[in-house]
């Protein structure tokens, strides 16, 4: 069974700040649609890669209320790699939740979630493979079940997202074993 209706991607327009102030506007309409209804999970997500080290941070909102925190460091993976595991996080925690028909997942790079649906991109497949599979149990619950990925970039400064965004730049990894690399 194909669900390509099920899902959506809305980018943003980095071009202008006309582009940009129109984008900032309907990430808050869908942020107050999206936090009063408790069937919505606003999926708000950032990675950020220093010296090796890639740190995905996620918060899962559902009806005005933050119900999870995420923080995951992983070393020697790309950027692809580690957006993709922070969606598959995201999903896997939004998709568990009672009631959830509608997942929003805001993110500052959207070409990541559009390689979640691309199967000729091999070296991502284990990814792709488990997150299609979470997302065929959400969609098979209910046929009206959606997810959106919404584009934020980090210049829109947009609150929840820079909130993400900052954490995750802040962040310094103590590493256990500095002498060993994995």
């Amino acid at each position: 069974m194909i669900f390509h209706n099920c899902f959506s991607f809305h980018c943003s327009n980095k071009q202008s700040n006309q582009g940009i102030k129109s984008h900032i506007c309907l990430l808050n309409n869908i942020a107050i649609k999206s936090l009063s209804d408790p069937s919505y999970a606003l999926v708000v997500s950032n990675t950020s890669i220093k010296n090796n080290i890639a740190m995905s941070i996620s918060y899962v909102h559902v009806h005005d209320k933050p119900v999870i925190k995420m923080i995951y460091y992983a070393v020697n993976v790309t950027t692809t790699e580690a957006k993709l595991f922070t969606i598959r996080c995201g999903i896997n925690q939004a998709t568990t939740l009672p009631g959830i028909t509608n997942i929003i997942i805001l993110m500052d790079s959207i070409h990541a979630a559009r390689e979640i649906f691309d199967s000729s991109l091999h070296p991502f497949q284990m990814h792709m493979a488990a997150i299609l599979a979470e997302l065929r149990i959400f969609f098979s619950k209910n046929h009206d079940n959606s997810i959106e990925f919404w584009e934020c970039p980090s210049c829109c400064k947009w609150p929840l997202h820079k909130t993400v965004d900052e954490e995750t730049k802040q962040f310094h990894l103590c590493p256990q074993y500095p002498c060993k690399s994995s």
